[in-house]
């Protein structure tokens, strides 16, 4: 419910912004893709029993997609990706020679909410909403903890869905289009582990922090000739 509720409140305010924001004269259509690192943990609760020892720490790995970017209003717009996303956890221990991979590969759906600031050509921007995915491969190498078995099973739920926000810097430029830079967390407030009573795990929210560079042509539409306020 607490999820729920924070992401219908941040919905709501959201939504309250740009719609109080005045339109363009000429709405800014963006299309183009981007990539990066991507830094990933699962958040688990309880710990494995009999793994206090060993040491989890990210994964690293890759994501890119397709960007997808519509300003209607003076300092806010709306933002749709389509994504590859690399997450996962990894597990180390030296002196029982634990070297443990998961590796999730999933397809995602971010509906983001797109905030700019500054001039034309120099904006500063935070993205915020949720987003939606599934998980098409599942791998893992290396060796686990030997009396562990909970974290190293089949997953049970491959649906994904959380929340996404980022800040970033776009340079926009008169005739080759945009170029931008952003950091950016994911929070999955789905469980990749059943989390039903009888079930070891009461949490497996995946998480995630990655840094993108990249580049939006921009579609040259026609102006409409709204002012501040006009419809």
């Amino acid at each position: 419910m607490v999820k729920r509720f924070i992401t219908v409140i941040l919905l709501i305010i959201l939504s309250v912004s740009l719609s109080a924001q005045p339109r363009l004269a000429r709405a800014e259509i963006y299309a183009g893709a981007h990539g990066g690192v991507t830094g990933s943990m699962v958040l688990f609760s309880p710990v494995v029993t009999g793994t206090d020892n060993v040491l989890s720490t990210a994964l690293l790995g890759g994501n890119g997609g397709l960007v997808f970017r519509y300003n209607g209003h003076k300092y806010c717009g709306l933002q749709v990706e389509m994504n590859y996303m690399h997450r996962g956890w990894r597990e180390t221990e030296e002196s029982m020679n634990i070297r443990y991979n998961r590796s999730l590969h999933y397809v995602e759906v971010p509906f983001l909410f797109h905030l700019y600031f500054g001039s034309d050509r120099h904006r500063v921007f935070l993205n915020a909403g949720p987003q939606v995915g599934y998980c098409f491969s599942d791998l893992s190498s290396g060796n686990g903890h030997p009396t562990a078995t909970e974290q190293y099973k089949t997953l049970d739920r491959r649906f994904d869905y959380g929340i996404a926000v980022g800040l970033g810097y776009t340079a926009r430029t008169r005739d080759v289009g945009s170029f931008q830079i952003e950091a950016r967390f994911n929070f999955s407030f789905s469980n990749i582990f059943s989390d039903h009573k009888k079930d070891w795990f009461a949490q497996s929210h995946p998480m995630d922090l990655t840094l993108n560079i990249g580049y939006l042509w921009e579609f040259k539409g026609k102006s409409k000739g709204y002012k501040q306020h006009g419809i």
